[in-house]
């Protein structure tokens, strides 16, 4: 929870060699007994509001706990004690429920207010339980959150996948970031934004492109996803999408049968050195598009501002994937005969829920020479912002044998990267070794 999510998980780790379910099936290497999220209603103000958010995990948060607890697996008769169990009401009654080894919680980054109403939660629950307590980086769970859907599966191993070391790409509303994860604690920047994130870009965008009546009508308040189902409302079948297959192609302006066209980002600068750079922008295609929205004397009709949907999303896209292709390209050339995590990338990420996201990297990638490249994106559910990622993440952090002291504070901003001003995932301070006093 570090924005307008509040989310609870129990999340179970276990040896799949174990047991076999009725058909013979192995049973997976992790279960997810509890996942609920409540959103907060953040209509009105057509984005985010801190206090509408901070008032909706104040409202949710306990009771999304309480229901939880529940739902954690019984203790068996030989484990009964304060060590391994915690007692839950159950109707009149109690019954034994088997005591987490440890509480995950988000510790950044993202907005104080909100981020300190979950720490403080699971700090108390830590100390009430008498276990360990996980900060998790929310972007590091992002890129963890394929390993967590392999896990889960029926026949998985015991080895989570894809095995270290791989790409991430992570699409967010907040971020947008293009990593090389070498390990669990170490993911290099490769690429970020240097304006706004993607997902805040196709928020605006679609409030710009979409009717007030087509806004008004849906339920839907993450207005990315709304901009999609407008843009097209027959699914993936729509897609009708031929990738650029040379830079100078994809860095051309195309016309449209309306008379505007949209430059690529960073490829008109007056040098054109920005065009090749390691860097994502996304604030000029968010202009660009307001632009033809505000044109004076432009009255776009519903099927203008559907095609103007595709394109913003189109050349968005095609900037995520360009930057793949270009740090794919040098990865490759300076290490020829090594194994560095070529043959995977991992999108994550709100933004990684939208299909057509998917359609163009793979096109993207496949002209450009790396259909090799498996992609993995997580269900749509794991995409956005949930408790059962961060449970993930702060599992494979507590096997490492890391748990946060419990004078951890929230973060407004945590990088990834072991080189960055903070140190990255372990730079941060508040961590300890697993049994170590200090």
């Amino acid at each position: 929870m570090y924005s307008d999510d509040t989310s609870v998980a129990v999340l179970d780790k276990h040896d799949p060699s174990t047991g076999e379910d009725a058909h013979g099936a192995a049973f997976p290497a992790a279960t997810l007994h509890f996942h609920e999220k409540i959103t907060a209603n953040n209509k009105e103000f057509m984005g985010i509001h801190p206090v509408v958010s901070l008032t909706s995990h104040r409202q949710n948060l306990a009771t999304l706990i309480a229901t939880a607890l529940h739902s954690l697996p019984d203790a068996s008769s030989a484990s009964y004690g304060p060590s391994s169990t915690i007692i839950v009401r159950a109707g009149s009654g109690w019954v034994q429920k088997r005591k987490p080894d440890f509480v995950s919680v988000t510790r950044g980054p993202g907005m104080r207010s909100c981020l300190a109403t979950g720490i403080d939660t699971a700090k108390g629950l830590a100390v009430g339980w008498q276990v360990p307590v996980v900060g998790v980086n929310h972007m590091q769970a992002h890129a963890l959150t394929p390993r967590l859907v392999s896990a889960m599966a029926l026949n998985s191993s015991a080895l989570a996948e894809p095995a270290f070391p791989f790409l991430s790409l992570l699409v967010s509303g907040g971020h947008s970031l293009l990593l090389h994860s070498l390990g669990l604690t170490n993911h290099v920047v490769l690429a970020t934004t240097s304006d706004i994130a993607i997902g805040d870009a196709l928020d605006k965008i679609a409030r710009s492109v979409l009717s007030t009546e087509v806004i008004q009508q849906s339920d839907e308040i993450m207005y990315g996803r709304l901009l999609e189902h407008f843009a097209f409302p027959g699914g993936e079948e729509e897609h009708t999408y031929a990738a650029p297959a040379t830079r100078k192609e994809e860095l051309a302006r195309k016309g449209t049968r309306w008379g505007w066209a949209i430059g690529a980002p960073l490829a008109g600068t007056r040098s054109g050195s920005k065009s090749n750079s390691m860097e994502y922008s996304f604030s000029g295609l968010e202009s660009a598009v307001k632009r033809v929205v505000e044109n004076p004397g432009a009255v776009l009709g519903n099927d203008e501002r559907k095609d103007l949907a595709r394109e913003a999303m189109r050349i968005a896209f095609e900037h995520l994937a360009s930057r793949v292709v270009l740090a794919l390209d040098k990865l490759r050339t300076e290490h020829i005969n090594s194994d560095i995590g070529l043959g995977t990338l991992v999108v994550s990420g709100g933004v990684a829920s939208n299909k057509y996201l998917k359609t163009i990297l793979r096109s993207f990638l496949d002209i450009r020479g790396f259909s090799h490249v498996r992609l993995l994106f997580p269900p749509p559910s794991l995409c956005t912002d949930n408790a059962a990622m961060i449970a993930w993440a702060g599992l494979e952090m507590f096997e490492a044998g890391w748990e946060s002291k419990l004078d951890m504070t929230e973060l407004r901003k945590w990088s990834l990267d072991p080189s960055a001003e903070d140190g990255g995932i372990l730079g941060v301070g508040s961590w300890k070794k697993l049994g170590v006093n200090q």
